[in-house]
């Protein structure tokens, strides 16, 4: 007898996997493979659409072999966030590169808008600042390099075109949370915005059609992986996967995803303008409502371990993390990881990376150990802005490979000041996407069905000292006005 299960797609900047969820919210088997990424200039971050495609079928594939009995119900999709692309409606063949969300090649483009006095008016509209991290220059960019002589142009970030590739070519559309992400979406409003197209240079029709996150798109078409007519049912930025993967369905709940870079989230009650520093987004929408949240990005996060690792000449990232456990404080010494920019509070992308506060006491673990500490040390950053802003924050949940670290994530409670409540399961952005799914399917009935579903495990609860952690936070602000300052 088959099992029924939902299959996700977790499309990611580094690996494309896929994983099979049965009904109780267990995984049933998994695949994955990787993803290449393209440096072809200092600052720029591409990768190939068709690799994309190929590593997403191969993770499929691997998945379903791992587990031959298993009948597919839907396919949910969460996917790297505000990397881009544009290709040809008629023909489906890419037209240049997927630009990264970590490319900076549009950074004075974004300057020569700001002194053109926009960002206040894009940030009243989208929630979000201009910084070479967002789509819109990105897709300009593209057009202007790459695009045809017709206007028969599909943009898209990356779950349209995998819905794309999936539906067999005949559906361009994509879901609010991703929408939210490309700077051309009226949060307040829920629709394309034609001003903010104007500005940046971009015909609305290009754009794909714009659906709930739980939303039957297509059905399976030609897929090489995959049999034809299974309900591709949801769509979803991987962040805010996560956090609709952790139950966070209550204001106030928020999550942190550590990865290459990190995401800060909390759920907010309606659309805010945010405060400088953080972004307003869409976390998911179901049922025609959307959840809204507030958000902050960091650009380097755990990546910053293993280039310390090597730096220090170690073999790999626990070793590091040993050495940083072999002494009690960096003295002094603190690492700002700015090595392609400062993302939020700051979002200035001129920064770079800078070690200070060395003294001849200073050692290899302490320069670990303040590496380490770099990535508690930018959440706060973010953490105290955003709990100002939404009066408060309720659960916190973390995720994602580093969450698995107990001594960096005492560090992250005890620098928030916050208990924190780590997740077992590693793939809560599948989860997140295969739960609208099954919700948009019947597969599971309601939120509340789905919230029994999260797996989290205990608590753990800040135990610095008062002083300590203020003397802390201080040094911190320092390293960072030093790291702002050098550039000037």
């Amino acid at each position: 007898m088959s099992r029924r299960a939902i299959l996700a797609i977790d499309e990611g900047t580094t690996n494309a996997k896929a994983i099979l969820i049965s009904q109780d919210g267990g995984i049933i088997s998994s695949g994955t493979a990787p993803v290449p990424i393209e440096h072809p200039q200092s600052g720029w971050v591409q990768q190939d659409a068709g690799k994309i495609w190929q590593a997403t079928q191969d993770a499929i594939s691997a998945c379903l072999v791992a587990a031959p009995d298993t009948e597919i119900v839907a396919l949910g999709i969460s996917n790297q966030r505000e990397s881009i692309l544009i290709w040809d409606r008629q023909t489906g063949a890419p037209l240049g590169p997927v630009i990264t969300w970590q490319c900076r090649r549009t950074a004075e483009a974004c300057n020569a808008l700001k002194a053109a006095g926009h960002e206040a008016d894009v940030i009243a509209r989208t929630g979000l600042p201009l910084d070479p991290l967002f789509p819109p220059t990105k897709a300009a960019w593209l057009l202007e390099n790459h695009g045809t002589d017709t206007s028969d142009v599909c943009i898209g970030t990356v779950d349209s075109w995998l819905i794309w590739k999936l539906s067999g070519g005949h559906v361009h559309a994509t879901d609010r949370s991703n929408a939210s992400r490309t700077q051309l979406f009226n949060l307040a409003e829920g629709r394309w915005d034609e001003g903010l197209c104007k500005i940046f240079g971009i015909e609305a029709s290009m754009m794909p059609d714009v659906h709930d996150s739980a939303h039957v798109f297509a059905e399976t078409q030609n897929v090489e992986a995959l049999p034809d007519g299974i309900p591709i049912a949801s769509a979803i930025g991987d962040s805010h996967a996560a956090l609709f993967g952790h139950g966070a369905f209550n204001p106030g709940d928020g999550k942190i995803t550590f990865g290459t870079g990190s995401s800060v989230m909390t759920t907010i009650p309606e659309f805010i303008a945010p405060p400088s520093g953080i972004t307003t987004t869409i976390a998911w929408s179901i049922d025609g409502n959307s959840t809204f949240a507030f958000e902050g990005n960091i650009l380097v996060s755990a990546s910053i371990l293993p280039w310390t690792a090597a730096l220090l000449g170690l073999p790999d990232v626990d070793s590091l993390m040993e050495l940083a456990q072999s002494v009690d404080s960096t003295q002094g010494t603190s690492l700002v990881p700015a090595h392609v920019g400062l993302g939020s509070p700051h979002w200035n992308s001129e920064a770079r990376g800078m070690i200070s506060g060395l003294s001849f006491g200073s050692g290899p673990a302490h320069i670990a150990r303040a590496a380490a500490e770099s990535i508690a040390l930018q959440v706060y950053d973010v953490f105290a802005i955003m709990t100002a802003a939404a009066n408060g924050i309720g659960r916190l949940s973390v995720d994602g490979g580093p969450s698995h670290n107990t001594f960096l994530m005492q560090m992250v409670a005890d620098y928030l000041d916050h208990s924190i409540t780590p997740c077992r399961n590693a793939e809560v952005s599948a989860l997140g996407a295969a739960y609208l799914a099954g919700l948009s399917t019947g597969f599971w009935k309601n939120l509340e069905e789905v919230g029994r579903l999260a797996d989290h495990g205990p608590e753990i609860s800040p135990a610095i000292a008062a002083d300590v952690r203020k003397d802390r936070l201080e040094i911190w602000g320092k390293a960072v006005a030093r790291t702002l300052a050098s550039i000037y």
